[in-house]
């Protein structure tokens, strides 16, 4: 065991020291999100070639092992009650959003000759839950590095657009504050970037916002099972489990936190956890990315993120008139 655990050493030393120092700068700005903050500073540090060789089996550790915890725990800040609240037509909605951009985007990467694997993590990663979501799909289909660090870094440019752009067209569209708030959470990648939209809207905008992009988060395990089920008919060599895991994990924690079985203090505690480790997943993914790499893909993958981020937003508009 020690053998294995010494090479990883210090990349995960330098990932958690990433993904805690964005923590910590979450904490004084909380409009800022912690796994914006992390994926920014991973790719700073990863475009200066400081991740050397020795720090890379620990960073790839870092973005897998410890990612799936994140995502596992993520199921504890969903309460189907908050979720169900918002009625049927807007749950429709935010099924939608889900359902129609991950076959849209991924239609529109044929016509665009966007690499498969590619228009898989930014499809799951746009319609879902941003870079979570991405990170989560390469826990079950093993992408390569780059493709994940490609699609984590187009999450972090369009989503910010997103939460940025998306007050300012609610506001030309008269929208009311709960109205636009739906949308931002039917709509926009990040959780922590649903949080700044709905902090601009103002109002009861930030809470529906949130709830309503909760329920695209509840569906992260029925997709992540989809795909692990696509990739062990497909897919050669070693096949994932049909159910990983962490998905399995993730919706127990979810029926836990439902029932209310889970004091507030185990909540509290996780919640610090599930942001660390989210963050420090994020932060050496970051670490990953290669500029020649985004470069040479550039073109065809940012068409498609503007496509992908064009159709969500389409999709989610109609629950700012049902909530």
């Amino acid at each position: 065991m020690p053998s294995r655990v010494l090479p990883a050493l210090p990349g995960l030393l330098l990932a958690a020291a990433g993904g805690a120092a964005a923590v910590l700068v979450h904490a004084r700005v909380p409009l800022l999100g912690a796994t914006l903050v992390a994926v920014v500073a991973g790719l700073a540090v990863g475009a200066a070639g400081l991740p050397g060789a020795s720090l890379r089996p620990g960073l790839r550790v870092a973005s897998r092992q410890v990612l799936r915890v994140g995502v596992a725990l993520l199921g504890l800040q969903l309460a189907l009650d908050d979720v169900t609240a918002l009625g049927w037509p807007v749950l429709a909605v935010a099924a939608g959003v889900v359902g129609l951009g991950i076959l849209g985007t991924l239609a529109l990467a044929r016509l665009l000759g966007v690499d498969r694997e590619q228009a898989l993590l930014v499809a799951c990663g746009f319609s879902i839950c941003g870079a979570a979501a991405v990170a989560a799909v390469d826990g079950v289909r093993r992408s390569r590095d780059e493709d994940v660090a490609a699609a984590v870094s187009l999450v972090v440019v369009f989503g910010s657009a997103a939460m940025l752009g998306l007050p300012a067209a609610a506001l030309l569209l008269g929208l009311d504050p709960v109205g636009a708030g739906a949308w931002a959470g039917a709509s926009v990648h990040e959780v922590g970037q649903v949080v700044v939209a709905g902090g601009l809207l103002g109002g009861a905008a930030l809470q529906v916002a949130v709830v309503v992009k909760l329920a695209r988060v509840l569906l992260l395990a029925p997709v992540l099972a989809v795909v692990s089920w696509r990739t062990r008919a497909t897919g050669p060599g070693t096949r994932p489990p049909l159910v990983p895991a962490f998905v399995v994990a993730f919706a127990v924690l979810a029926a836990a936190r439902s029932a209310s079985v889970v004091p507030p203090v185990a909540l509290e505690a996780a919640s610090v956890v599930q942001s660390a480790a989210l963050a420090t997943a994020m932060f050496a993914l970051g670490c990953s990315v290669d500029v020649r790499v985004l470069r040479r893909t550039a073109r065809p993958l940012l068409g498609l993120a503007a496509g992908a981020t064009a159709l969500v937003t389409l999709v989610g508009l109609p629950a700012a008139y049902l909530v």
